[in-house]
């Protein structure tokens, strides 16, 4: 029995030494996958945050003490409606004084003007008669020259006077050049006064408050901001990688962070036509319609944009790939069981995966980082475990790599 021994140890030695080779000669096991056809949905992913159309910043137009305050943050405000009332004793007088002076010149001035136009004119006849007497007399050579000169003098003085009043009678009659003045200082004083009140000029709601009762303001502050009524809008900052595939009119499936369950739709409504140099991004508004009641301003939002969508593409998950510019790729993909590189072309480009439009068919293997890999070497492929059974939809999300 003893003498068996060497020959069980040198079959066992040989038996393994064979599956070794054999084992070698399969090559060592990487992972990849096998190519099927399935739908593929193409999105843009980012964070934007809830705005208006347009934010009215409401302030005073004079200087003054703030009385009252009549809204608060989150009140609807229609065109009309108070918002601040200021203090107005020194523009009340101001006003009063003018209202003041105009019924006086229209109850006094203008019928005193009338009257003496009337004397004046009463006088300017007087004193015309007087002068043709002395003229007669004259003639005849019953007065002296100098009493003529002086009734002459008389008339021409009273002449003057009479002018005088019936300009003063014209600048204060209805409509001319004092009445109008006066009206004018009355308007603006009441003007003046009017601005104590500030009224709201659009319809939205009152999103901030900078004033109570008792502060000092003046021109130029902002007291309240209210975002007028209009389309609720996202404003997403979109990587400008993305501009060739974002169109208007794409859809788009929006959830707010503080309300993670409760997804609403949105569509592209603008794509600004500028890049922001510094952060390299491109501002996108989606209109919202209908409007959750839930939103709020400023509120962040996850957006995804549709972009494209194949109901039968084939296509290669995003960690096979390696770009070589534009749609152009190499994937390592298996032959024969030995490793070989292929260049595809790319089409749309999902979140985990890429259709390819040209290159591989469907049943070939394409292996994960295949950069690690050298090309004509025998391996064995199989599928990761967190692959099996996953969709598109439900796998993390794959980079492509470049080269």
């Amino acid at each position: 029995m003893n003498r068996r021994w060497p020959y069980i140890l040198a079959l066992l030695a040989t038996v393994i030494i064979v599956l070794v080779v054999i084992q070698r000669g399969r090559g060592p096991v990487v992972a990849g996958y096998q190519l099927q056809e399935h739908a593929l949905v193409q999105q843009v992913v980012a964070s934007g945050r809830v705005v208006t159309p347009s934010r009215v910043q409401v302030g005073s137009e004079i200087t003054g003490v703030i009385l009252e305050r009549r809204v608060r943050e989150g009140d609807r405000v229609v065109p009309g409606d108070v918002l601040l009332v200021m203090r107005a004793d020194e523009l009340e007088a101001r006003a009063h004084e003018a209202e003041a002076a105009l019924k006086q010149m229209i109850e006094v001035s203008r019928p005193q003007a009338k009257v003496a136009a009337r004397e004046a004119d009463a006088r300017l006849a007087q004193s015309e008669r007087e002068t043709q007497r002395r003229l007669e007399l004259h003639a005849r050579h019953l007065i002296a020259s100098e009493t003529l000169e002086a009734a002459e003098q008389t008339e021409i003085a009273n002449r003057a006077s009479a002018e005088r009043a019936h300009l003063l009678q014209d600048s204060l009659a209805p409509g001319a050049s004092e009445e109008t003045q006066l009206r004018a200082r009355l308007a603006a004083a009441r003007a003046a006064l009017d601005k104590t009140i500030v009224h709201s000029q659009i319809a939205g709601t009152v999103l901030t408050r900078n004033a109570e009762p008792g502060d000092l303001v003046q021109p130029g502050r902002t007291l309240l901001e209210i975002a007028r009524d209009g389309d609720t809008e996202i404003l997403l900052p979109v990587d400008e990688k993305n501009l060739a595939i974002l169109a208007l009119g794409q859809h788009a499936r929006c959830i707010a962070d503080a309300f993670p369950e409760r997804v609403f739709d949105a569509e592209i409504t603008f794509i600004a036509p500028s890049i922001d140099p510094q952060r390299g991004t491109i501002d996108v508004r989606l209109r919202v319609a209908p409007v959750p009641d839930f939103l709020r301003q400023d509120m962040t939002v996850s957006v995804t944009i549709e972009t494209g969508r194949r109901d039968h593409a084939l296509a290669a998950p995003n960690d096979t790939l390696t770009l070589l510019g534009g749609a152009r790729a190499s994937v390592m993909t298996l032959r024969d069981g030995r490793t070989t590189r292929a260049e595809v072309t790319l089409g749309l480009r999902g979140l985990t995966n890429t259709e390819i439009v040209s290159g591989l068919a469907p049943g070939d293997w394409v292996i994960i980082n295949n950069d690690q890999i050298d090309e004509g070497k025998r391996v064995r492929v199989q599928t990761p475990k967190h692959a099996l059974g996953s969709s598109p939809s439900t796998r993390r999300e794959n980079p492509i790599g470049s080269s």
